[in-house]
């Protein structure tokens, strides 16, 4: 058995089949991760992503600890609830974990993958040693994703008038505490939504508002296939510890000024970007029979060799679609080895669907 969360009873009650998933007992899917998938697509769906690990980051040198800590810089977040998206690097400038991080009122509400949080807490620890900062572990608390393009309509009318008002107000990447919720615009979908924090004996009454609005409960199964036609990466197979944010299409959220401030992985980086010619993190498009997996062999004629990091069927488009990390010099054709037949696929950027949209000629 399993970590649990605190809608674990509520998953069996919903149909839910469970699985291991890091070390946590989470659903699959309900029935049909196709259904769910396009649920979040048309109109609304919901999942559990309580196992994600969030902590809050207080004392007087929060501000200065985050901005050595992170690629990314805090100094970006004007006002309190806005949030950023980072990755925490290590001295190699390869990606520990990619993160969001809140300015709040009393310091910063970090959220970090479920997978990482044995290694996350450990090198924050580490690197806290040297500020004058407290890290605090929330585990009192679950967290519910609701997304799609009614997600917000309808997650309203589950929620109380004074929570609604909120969800109507709010921006993207975006935040606000409200009656001891923490209610985000944010989400791993492509789609608009929330991502919302609330304690952890009020999530299954919550959980089930939602569903007698209609909103759909949905499992790790589509979340994968939502997230690879978004082109957002899943940690462990995008990057990792040996990839830096420019192999990983993370290098938009480098922030390289101030000049002055110093972040640990900033230098090697920093070296890799001067010289050029890295590999990149591109999309792959197979319009063909065929499926693209992770760990496929990407052959790019007179240029090199890559490798699919994550593959699937796209429920959206209803063709095989991937991100491959290949040669810089790569452009627009590759092909896929595919059980030992070379297969032509395009090249795009990495990313395939957004709001219900495809994204790409």
């Amino acid at each position: 058995m399993g970590n649990r969360t605190p809608l674990f009873e509520v998953h069996g009650e919903s149909g839910g089949k469970m699985v291991d998933f890091g070390g946590w007992d989470m659903p699959i899917h309900y029935g049909s991760q196709l259904e769910e998938h396009h649920a979040v697509r048309q109109k609304a769906g919901m999942f559990d992503v309580s196992h994600m690990t969030a902590l809050d980051v207080t004392g007087e040198q929060a501000r200065e600890y985050l901005r050595y800590l992170l690629a990314n810089d805090v100094d970006r977040l004007a006002f309190d609830g806005k949030a950023l998206y980072s990755g925490m690097l290590n001295e190699k400038g390869g990606v520990i974990d990619d993160l969001i991080v809140y300015r709040m009122p009393y310091g910063y509400r970090v959220v970090v993958n479920c997978a990482t949080r044995e290694k996350d807490l450990a090198w924050m620890g580490k690197q806290a040693e040297n500020f004058k900062v407290t890290l605090t572990e929330r585990p009192e608390y679950a967290m519910i994703a609701v997304q799609g393009p009614e997600a917000r309509a309808m997650a309203a009318k589950a929620a109380t008038p004074a929570q609604a008002e909120v969800i109507n107000d709010l921006k993207v990447f975006e935040g606000r505490e409200v009656e001891g919720w923490l209610i985000a615009r944010t989400g791993y979908t492509g789609e608009d939504g929330l991502e919302i924090t609330i304690p952890a004996d009020e999530a299954s009454a919550f959980w089930k508002k939602l569903e007698e609005v209609g909103v759909a409960p949905c499992g790790l199964g589509s979340r994968d296939t939502l997230r690879l036609e978004a082109g957002m990466n899943l940690y462990g197979q995008d990057m990792d510890e040996d990839v830096t944010p420019l192999s990983a299409n993370m290098g938009w959220c480098v922030a390289w000024e101030p000049e002055d401030r110093d972040f640990i992985g900033r230098k090697p980086v920093a070296e890799i970007r001067a010289k050029k010619g890295w590999d990149k993190l591109v999309g792959l498009v197979l319009e063909g029979r065929g499926v693209l997996r992770h760990g496929q062999k990407v052959v790019v004629e007179g240029v090199g060799e890559g490798i699919v990091t994550s593959g699937t069927f796209s429920p959206t488009l209803g063709h095989a679609i991937a991100m491959a990390r290949v040669p810089a010099g790569t452009t627009d054709k590759a092909q896929v080895d595919m059980r030992g037949k070379l297969v032509d696929v395009r090249v795009i950027r990495p990313s395939f669907v957004r709001n219900g949209k495809k994204v790409f000629e």
